[in-house]
């Protein structure tokens, strides 16, 4: 039985969604997933990834994940209730929980995690004091996370954070354990596709 999982991701652009499959791919092999890696599927926009992801539920061909950014604070319910609140995303007739996973807030809330990555990525002129402060990095507003890239990296070699242009070279550079450690809902994610792969 093939996994299928819908990220988040890549925009309309076909190198930009190479990109993003070959950044989730290594950031999986890095936390150790053996055996049936999913086939990763850049969805582009969160909308387009979730209705992709709803078609091959509703097609019932294998096991389909969705991946996708939660865009802010998640309330207690989980991550079907949450995409239900804020976007009006029903859940599909027959999925479970197990299939629907947030990046809480945003993809970039990983990268906090790992802080000596972003530093090597950067490389002279990083600024790793202009991030918010290690905390719950699932807490941290979209915008701080954001802003606080943006700060950091502006005077460094390779130039201010881009999405796209950097943020799947940093995910495939990532030390997973350092973000399931830091984001119980990466664990969870990290923990379903262990299982589903087995």
């Amino acid at each position: 039985m093939s996994i299928r999982l819908y990220v988040e991701g890549g925009g309309d652009s076909k190198t930009l969604k190479t990109a993003c499959r070959k950044g989730f791919r290594s950031f999986l092999e890095n936390a150790g997933l053996t055996g049936r890696l999913p086939r990763i599927v850049a969805g582009g926009s969160r909308r387009n990834a979730y209705e992709s992801f709803k078609t091959a539920h509703d097609q019932g061909n294998g096991t389909v994940l969705l991946l996708v950014d939660a865009e802010g604070p998640v309330a207690a319910g989980g991550s079907w209730q949450h995409l239900q609140a804020r976007e009006g995303w029903n859940r599909p007739d027959g999925a479970t929980d197990e299939q629907c996973h947030l990046m809480v807030e945003v993809m970039e809330s990983w990268f906090l995690t790992d802080r000596e990555t972003l530093e090597a990525f950067y490389g002279q002129g990083y600024r790793s004091n202009a991030l918010p402060p290690r905390q719950n990095v699932e807490e941290i507003p979209k915008e701080d996370v954001r802003n606080g890239l943006a700060q950091a990296t502006r005077n460094s070699t390779k130039g201010r954070y881009r999405k796209g242009a950097h943020s799947f070279k940093i995910l495939e550079k990532l030390d997973p354990a350092r973000v399931t450690d830091a984001s119980p809902y990466a664990d969870r994610f990290i923990g379903t596709l262990s299982r589903l792969s087995r």
